[in-house]
């Protein structure tokens, strides 16, 4: 076990170059939002857009777009009934893909879509009801993808894995990886008061920050938009994932400060400014 520290912000965290455009920073698609769940794609965009990608693009249900435009007029917009769908797949870097994406018949569709168009060249972010959907039927997996980023909590591991919580040993949970996805392409991110991130291998690490105030609706759906954010401009390591994860919890218990309740739209809000903080250190 390796505990996750701040030196993962200095080390993954880069200045900007004076020659920078948007296409250098990453393309991130998210999907999800169903009727009754809007309010998780749209945190987990907020999430990519404030922790730096270049070009972000949302497929979500239509009624979603006005509230989507209203709060991140930097997010395009796509219906996600849209064939074109399938052709933007193919031309990011990265994809999440179940923050409020729901358990319907046009869900599990697209999650065949997903799994047909993309690429070794491509990370996959699974959360929510995309990795539940997975646990009726593996073959929705986009194994395909060159990498596999999982960000269940505790309860969605169980339904994926079938492993009870209290038996999600962390040697458990690195054999059911590793035969969910046999080729060493993933990251497991499985979340709780103390997260974990599992890289594929035998290693494993451990967030030892966060505060209960976090324990808020659309939290989950923020650290998958952020990790997209960071992958897009960092690279899929282990790495960056750490730094991402940390960073949410750091932003989280900088809130709490001053909060008994931490809302996943504040820790968005402050990510910049923490960025530019550990972009500038050496």
């Amino acid at each position: 076990m390796t505990e996750i520290t701040e030196d993962i912000l200095k080390k993954v965290i880069e200045k900007r170059a004076s020659d920078s455009y948007k296409g250098k920073y990453g393309r991130v698609l998210l999907i999800g939002g169903s009727e009754n769940y809007g309010g998780a794609i749209i945190m987990s965009t907020e999430g990519a857009v404030n922790a730096g990608a270049g070009l972000v693009a949302t497929a979500t249900h239509p009624l979603n777009m006005s509230a989507l435009h209203a709060r991140l007029p930097e997010a395009m917009f796509i219906d996600w009934h849209d064939s074109k769908l399938a052709d933007l797949i193919k031309k990011v870097d990265v994809v999440v893909c179940g923050p409020g994406l729901g358990m319907s018949d046009l869900a599990r569709q697209i999650l065949v879509i997903l799994r047909r168009c993309t690429s070794e060249n491509q990370t996959v972010i699974l959360d929510a009801s995309a990795l539940d959907l997975i646990g009726k039927d593996k073959t929705l997996l986009p194994a395909n993808a060159g990498h596999l980023i999982l960000t269940p909590h505790q309860m969605e591991w169980q339904r994926l894995s079938k492993i009870r919580i209290p038996f999600q040993t962390d040697s458990a949970n690195i054999n059911a990886l590793n035969q969910l996805i046999p080729d060493s392409n993933a990251m497991l991110v499985l979340k709780s008061n103390h997260t974990h991130v599992y890289d594929g291998t035998d290693q494993f690490f451990v967030n030892p920050i966060g505060n209960p105030g976090m324990a808020t609706g659309g939290m989950g759906d923020t650290l998958a938009g952020i990790i997209a954010g960071f992958v897009a401009q960092f690279g899929p390591s282990v790495d960056t994932v750490l730094a991402a994860v940390y960073i949410h919890s750091l932003a989280g218990d900088l809130i709490n400060k001053d909060n008994y309740v931490v809302r996943p739209t504040k820790i968005s809000k402050v990510l910049p400014k923490l960025m530019k903080k550990y972009s500038e250190l050496d």
